[in-house]
């Protein structure tokens, strides 16, 4: 049986969602406040995350979260529908649900959460001459089968481009994910990283074919 997080500050609605899960054949366990997510998140399959709590707001709870685990899916519910709400929900969420919603919808979503994250565990991404292992946090070099330690903001940076694969992350995305702060204009704190990770990661990193640098944006692993 799949394990669900549930984190809702509304009783009735959390009431009802823990109960339909259940019936759907999911194990929930139910927090009414972020508090003890990062307790409680070790050994879930999935996260599902209010925006409104008592206390952190759930946009800062998931960003903790996703660092915490950062190969386990969250879904954030909301009742907040402006643009700029669900763009900073998916600077670090997987996907963002706006409420009121149809109980179907929520339960085809979660699948295909659980199918997309279930399908990265045991295989492998394939990216130029390295392979990455997401459920065992490795990454390989196929020319020697060794692993390539990095860093953790390293690892944190390189995981985050290629969770979004084939997508261009501004600077901002990337830091305010990574570091769990605001980005400000102008600091070359991510730069560096990237100059270093690329030093390990690509085979000419004068010359990148791994991580991309997209001109006045930001960067993209292209596969």
């Amino acid at each position: 049986m799949k394990q669900i997080l549930y984190i809702e500050d509304d009783l009735e609605i959390g009431s009802w969602l823990k109960e339909d899960l259940e019936e759907r054949g999911y194990t929930v366990t139910w927090l009414k406040s972020g508090d003890q997510a990062l307790e409680m998140v070790k050994g879930v399959d999935l996260i599902i995350l209010d925006v409104m709590l008592p206390g952190l707001d759930g946009f800062t709870v998931g960003q903790r979260l996703k660092r915490e685990e950062p190969n386990t899916p969250i879904l954030m519910l909301s009742a907040r529908t402006a643009v700029d709400d669900k763009l900073q929900g998916l600077q670090f969420a997987d996907d963002y649900l706006t409420k009121p919603f149809h109980p179907e919808e929520l339960s085809a979503r979660i699948e295909v959460l659980l199918r997309r994250f279930g399908q990265a565990g045991p295989n492998e991404i394939k990216v130029g001459h390295l392979k990455v292992d997401v459920e065992k946090n490795q990454i390989i070099d196929t020319r020697t089968e060794e692993e390539l330690i990095l860093t953790g903001k390293q690892h944190y940076i390189f995981l985050h481009l290629i969770k979004h694969a084939n997508q261009i992350l501004t600077k901002e995305q990337i830091y305010e994910s990574v570091w769990g702060e605001p980005y400000m204009e102008g600091d070359k704190t991510l730069m560096v990283h990237i100059r270093h990770l690329r030093e390990k990661v690509e085979l000419d990193p004068s010359s990148p074919k791994i991580i991309e640098t997209i001109r006045g944006i930001g960067y993209r692993i292209k596969q």
